[in-house]
């Protein structure tokens, strides 16, 4: 399993859209909750922010590879999930 790193803002309607998935997925299937997530707010942290390379939110990194950047979709999170599991 790798660490999941979510990089948001606040004030981002897509970023709420995508907790809601994440929600809606730990609901689905009980394995994505032993995924590690890391939720960073940009804002707040914008010192780690800095170190990684990506321009929307919300954005999601598996381990140290970027696997998904700008609005997400179900779909997009439950693939960036089931890469984390593997």
């Amino acid at each position: 399993m790798k660490k999941i790193k979510m990089f948001l803002l606040e004030s981002c309607p897509y970023c709420r859209e995508a907790l809601k998935w994440i929600d809606e997925l730990y609901l689905e299937n009980p394995a994505y909750k032993e995924l590690e997530l890391e939720k960073i707010d940009e804002e707040k942290n914008c010192d780690i922010a800095e170190r990684y390379d990506y321009y929307y939110v919300p954005t999601f990194y598996v381990g140290d590879e970027k696997r998904h950047e700008g609005v997400a979709t179900k779909d997009a999170v439950r693939n960036v999930f089931d890469e984390a599991l593997k």
